[in-house]
């Protein structure tokens, strides 16, 4: 993987102009700053742009390094995905919300009992939302759930780039990676909190 002719620009800007806000990196450019969010996260974590809070970007001086962009971006998510906590139609949202703090987990995932394949999501703000409403507690979670085919999914072979741009995109915490087979079974989930584990240990391994 290369650097895009808009990354190479970026990276001009920022030598020329440094300290320099993402607003006005756009700006020179003719974009808008959320055109630029994948190219700055891409430049930032590769080292070779500093991100400084209220300061700006800066450049660091560090060179490209091709390789290490690879192992940082095109991983697939197959590798570090991990267990989804899943429930039924039938599941009420007492049990649902146990289950979710029980577990931990941003998101709960409703598969079909039989086939395990993905029916909707429930997130913690669902949940919240509902108790907050006044729900009946024993209410099936069907009935406030996020359901497909309105949902954004990856799958195992999907790199840490594209997961990482669906996450900022639409705004989640977590996708569910789905069965390449057509059966839209849930193997797994990608969250913001693995991706960078991810970024972490490849920075450390780098040093």
């Amino acid at each position: 993987m290369q650097l895009s002719e808009r990354q190479k620009k970026i990276i001009d800007i920022v030598k020329n102009n440094e300290p320099i806000s993402g607003d006005r990196i756009a700006e020179q450019l003719g974009l808008t700053k959320p055109t630029l969010r994948s190219d700055l996260a891409v430049l930032t974590m590769t080292g070779i742009l500093d991100a400084r809070p209220k300061v700006g970007y800066v450049y660091s001086g560090l060179t490209f390094d091709p390789l290490l962009q690879d192992q940082l971006f095109k991983t697939p998510i197959s590798s570090m995905m991990s267990s989804p906590v899943l429930c039924y139609p039938d599941t009420s949202v007492r049990d649902a919300t146990t289950s979710l703090f029980m577990y931990d987990s941003g998101s709960l995932y409703v598969v079909d009992p039989e086939s395990k394949a993905l029916l909707g999501v429930v997130s913690r703000k669902d949940l919240l939302r509902s108790l907050l409403n006044n729900h009946d507690n024993d209410l099936a979670i069907t009935v406030i759930m996020s359901r497909m085919p309105n949902l954004v999914t990856v799958t195992e072979d999907t790199t840490v780039l594209k997961a990482g741009e669906l996450l900022v995109k639409h705004e989640v915490d977590s996708l569910p990676v789905l069965s390449e087979d057509g059966r839209d079974v849930v193997i797994g989930k990608i969250s913001k909190t693995r991706i960078m584990e991810h970024f972490i240990q490849m920075g450390s391994e780098k040093e």
